[in-house]
């Protein structure tokens, strides 16, 4: 079982409810932090640091000899990647998918592949958490490519939690793509709905099964709950604007393990999702 936690936007309690969850399970559990840019599930599990890799993705680079400047290679390029402003190609490394289709399309065989650096790879464990966490470098503007070499990591006979980077854009579709379920945590205020809504087209669109944690319940209304109400979404669980919950989170320590009472809580998402995989025959 692969659990996705994703949200319209950032600081609405994604890592929270991924450590917790994870935590809860009472199995081995591999959980994933793939928002690369700044990865913090670290901060609140006891892990003892395994391994760590480096990640690497194929650029193209041309010989300017055998080159002729056709422009084929831009032409296919997608992502303005490679263009031809002149007689010959000029390759922005940084837009780069890795796809290596302009080496294949040049008919002077002209472009080979490099390899470019865009980020690490940690693995540390502790108890019944493996962590698999990636980083990117500084400067790198690319996320996808180091989330999809994250993934790579997935282990079918675990249980396996991801948590996703904040917003709706391209590294929370590779992140979320592929799993089974999505908990997409919100709070009840207008940004927190206007999110939810973006976050909800697009699971509907991959065509994921998915739920809502309302996180900081009580600071806001009930637009959420109508939202949900209205759209037949199952609202899984809510986690109210609990002080304990901040301190602890200050401290780094995960919710279940600082206050037991919401262990509970938390394993009954974990129960509630598996029954919902099962309805549906997953």
């Amino acid at each position: 079982m692969i659990m996705g936690i994703a949200s319209g936007k950032g600081g609405t309690g994604k890592t929270t409810v991924a450590v917790s969850l994870a935590a809860a399970m009472g199995e081995k559990v591999n959980l994933l932090d793939c928002d690369v840019e700044e990865p913090n599930a670290h901060l609140f599990l006891k892990t003892q640091h395994k391994e760590s890799k480096i990640v690497k993705v194929m650029i193209p680079k041309v010989d300017e000899e055998l080159c002729n400047g056709c422009g084929e290679c831009s032409s296919f390029c997608q992502y303005n990647a490679i263009i031809t402003p002149g007689p010959k190609p000029v390759v922005f490394a940084e837009l780069c998918h890795g796809c290596g289709g302009c080496a294949l399309v040049c008919p002077k065989k002209a472009i080979s592949e490099t390899q470019k650096r865009i980020g690490t790879i940690e693995i540390s464990e502790g108890d019944d958490i493996t962590l698999i966490q990636g980083k990117l470098d500084i400067g790198v503007a690319m996320a996808p490519p180091l989330i999809r070499s994250v993934k790579a990591h997935l282990n079918s006979h675990d249980v396996s939690i991801i948590d996703s980077p904040p917003g709706t854009s391209c590294p929370v579709i590779t992140a979320i793509r592929g799993c089974d379920f999505v908990l997409l945590v919100t709070e009840p205020t207008p940004f927190g709905l206007n999110d939810l809504k973006l976050a909800v087209d697009m699971v509907r669109n991959l065509g994921v099964n998915f739920g809502v944690i309302v996180n900081r319940h009580g600071i806001g209304d009930n637009r959420i709950h109508d939202f949900c109400k209205a759209n037949g979404i199952s609202i899984l669980l809510e986690i109210p604007d609990d002080r304990e919950i901040a301190e602890a989170y200050s401290r780094g320590e995960s919710v279940v393990e600082a206050l037991p009472h919401y262990r509970r809580a938390f394993e009954g998402l974990a129960s509630s999702i598996r029954g919902m995989l099962l309805n549906r025959g997953e």
